[in-house]
């Protein structure tokens, strides 16, 4: 199977912008967008990876930043170093909702908030663009997808992988037949240092005046101020869902979206604290097994990992494998022995050259499979230097707030994804295997 680089790019182009993305689904009738009309977008939680993403959406035509809302000073005086003086910004983003030229909402905020400012901007009649993990818990789930619904808002959840042009490519491989029947996929991502481990840089003028301390808890157990869970909140429970929201489910939504399967029936998890013993209480180094019908999941994130940073897939068939980084797809294809071999050494030496005689013979009447024995082959393609998948999520997601369809990754898709990524920590909090509808989206006793 030959890769055309060309017609890779093309095919790849054309899904990420919202033309060829399967499981598309009409989603009621909005006020419709022209080609060349403006998206007006709010950012709502302005941290490093709201900040990142916000600048991977402007890099698109015809969109434009209005709002920017955070709990802290800083990111919203930052906010206007980047994107001018004229912007709104605040600590409250219920002044952004109530303005009725901004189109949709960017929600960067932590996990806990995830579910009340999705609706909030889905009943103000906003679409939305908000990061994984989707949820913070179970129940922020059916109540995320009914708002959607109930509302008619375009929702589309931030794991970009799902409009990569090397997932899509990944995607099509497998569904052609390049590996054979799928069996396992093997899931990594591994760090080694200190910002990877969400050590977080905490600004020299972080105090309570700075900080809106208060609106940062929300809903959230209450604590006395402290600079660390605000500015490196994915350490803490109460706010984040650790490793298993931040990359598991990463690893999750590339798999589904690749396999188009729906998630794991069942699943256990393991793992610990290991070193980075700075007071949280999620664990840095989290093992887990899926099942997924006729293949298995095993993934693994290790943040004391001795290398530099990785992480990646390796899809096992039974005609090859197919690895998946951040820069490309490689397919090797090793074609199975057509017949099983010998093992005789163990017998007499007349038994050995009649087994050797008698198995030359039954080989040389498939000469076609003596031939394949040796049709070795890598493929490779590789994406462009410097490209950025999150700018094709974007993409994906105007391109949906102009047909009024949703995308691939909606409420319901990201909702399977998180739903199956939390498994791994109520495995390990019980220490037992646990139990999953990936069609109902449901814990099963």
């Amino acid at each position: 199977m030959s890769l055309n680089r060309r017609s890779f790019l093309r095919n790849a182009g054309l899904a990420a912008a919202g033309t060829q993305i399967p499981l598309l689904k009409a989603f009621g009738q909005e006020r419709r967008l022209g080609p060349n009309d403006q998206i007006h977008v709010a950012l709502i939680g302005a941290g490093g990876r709201g900040q990142s993403i916000t600048k991977s959406a402007l890099t698109l035509p015809n969109v434009k930043l209005l709002a920017v809302a955070d709990c802290y000073d800083g990111r919203l005086a930052h906010s206007k170093e980047l994107w001018g003086n004229d912007l709104q910004t605040t600590k409250d983003y219920n002044e952004i909702l109530k303005r009725s030229d901004i189109d949709a909402v960017i929600i960067g905020t932590p996990d806990h908030w995830h579910r009340k400012v999705a609706i909030d901007a889905m009943a103000a009649g906003k679409d939305v663009y908000c990061e994984k993990p989707m949820i913070h818990e179970y129940a922020d789930g059916p109540l995320m997808i009914e708002a959607a619904k109930k509302y008619n808002r375009v929702i589309q959840i931030g794991s970009q992988r799902v409009s990569s042009m090397i997932y899509i490519k990944a995607k099509e491989l497998l569904a052609a037949g390049a590996i054979g029947k799928l069996n396992l996929v093997q899931g990594h991502w591994d760090r080694n240092s200190a910002q990877g481990a969400w050590e977080y840089t905490v600004p020299l003028d972080a105090n309570e005046q700075t900080c809106d301390w208060p609106r940062f808890q929300g809903a959230a157990p209450k604590h006395a101020w402290d600079p660390e869970r605000f500015f490196q909140w994915r350490k803490y429970k109460d706010y984040g869902t650790g490793v298993a929201g931040d990359l598991f489910v990463h690893l999750f939504s590339g798999t589904h979206f690749i396999t188009g399967t729906n998630g794991p029936t069942r699943a256990y998890a393991t793992g610990g604290l290991r070193y980075w013993k700075d007071g949280r209480d999620v664990p840095d180094v989290l093992l887990g097994l899926y099942d997924y019908g006729d293949w298995n999941l095993e993934l693994r994130v290790n943040f004391v990992d001795g290398g530099e940073e990785s992480e990646g897939f390796t899809f096992v068939g039974t005609e090859g494998s197919m690895e998946i980084t951040s820069r490309g797809v490689i397919v090797n294809k090793v074609p199975r022995e057509k017949g099983p071999g010998y093992s005789i050494g163990s017998f007499t030496n007349e038994m050995q050259a009649r087994l050797k005689a008698d198995y030359a013979m039954k080989q040389a009447e498939d000469a076609a499979a003596r031939a394949a024995l040796n049709a070795t082959s890598v493929e490779r393609y590789m994406a462009p230097t410097g490209y950025d998948d999150t700018a094709d999520h974007f993409r994906t997601f105007f391109g949906c707030m102009r047909s009024r369809q949703q995308p691939t990754e909606n409420a319901v898709f990201g909702y399977r994804a998180a739903g199956a990524a939390l498994l791994s920590l109520l495995s390990m909090d019980k220490g037992t295997v646990v139990h999953w509808d990936p069609d109902a989206m449901k814990l099963k006793a």
